[in-house]
């Protein structure tokens, strides 16, 4: 079963091919851009190239696996409303997973933080022990993250990893794509019904609506 993860809740748009077999998973191919303003213009290009790399076509697709986030409003809508489209179109399933969980999973054994950049000076942040979380997902000020933890990972957790105190694993900052669809592997085997992708934003936008005009004659 051939499954496209897609993730945008980071810097980083993602795009990865992972083969799901009834006892394990196997990474096909991966794309990824860091860029915190071009999700929207990186992300389906992204898709094409993992698919010509492997030599296949969207038809060939089993199921998609999107990343919830958390993230930054603008950036991770991108990927989940491309994932569902997708699905839509070519009627496959779409399933969820935790973006953190993804890096949780990929971080191995031991007592891991994960943080993401939240901007505003705060962290996307949840607790790991073996893969499994303990605490989590929660946004807050670094400084305000006391977990009892050997080491970290994220991009958040290399930016204020002197707030931390502790190793940084520095090459995983974004969320692998098959550790994503191992997430998901136990539905995507048992087919289970297309999931709403519902996206985890933990606080309000940083765009309002305008407060109603206020007079200029008293």
């Amino acid at each position: 079963m051939l499954v496209l993860a897609l993730d945008t809740a980071t810097p980083a748009s993602t795009a990865a091919l992972v083969e799901v077999t009834p006892d394990g998973l196997s990474g096909v191919a991966e794309r990824r851009t860091v860029d915190p303003r071009a999700h929207g213009e990186r992300l389906a290009p992204e898709i094409a190239a993992v698919l010509a790399d492997a030599g296949l076509r969207p038809r060939d697709l089993t199921a998609i696996v999107a990343g919830l986030g958390p993230g930054p409003f603008t950036g991770l809508r991108v990927g989940l409303a491309t994932a569902a489209s997708m699905g839509q179109a070519l009627g496959i399933p779409t399933y969820g997973v935790c973006s953190l969980d993804g890096l949780g999973r990929a971080a191995g054994p031991g007592r891991v933080l994960i943080a993401t950049d939240a901007r505003r000076r705060e962290v996307y942040f949840a607790t790991y022990r073996d893969g499994e979380r303990v605490t989590g997902p929660d946004v807050a000020k670094p400084a305000d993250v006391t977990v009892d933890v050997e080491r970290a990972a994220g991009e958040g957790a290399l930016k204020y990893g002197d707030v931390f105190g502790v190793p940084v694993e520095e090459h995983l900052l974004y969320p692998p794509g098959a550790a994503l669809v191992a997430l998901a592997a136990d539905r995507i085997r048992g087919a289970a019904p297309s999931e709403i992708l519902t996206p985890l934003y933990l606080r309000r936008p940083d765009a309002v609506e305008p407060s109603a005009r206020k007079p200029v004659l008293t």
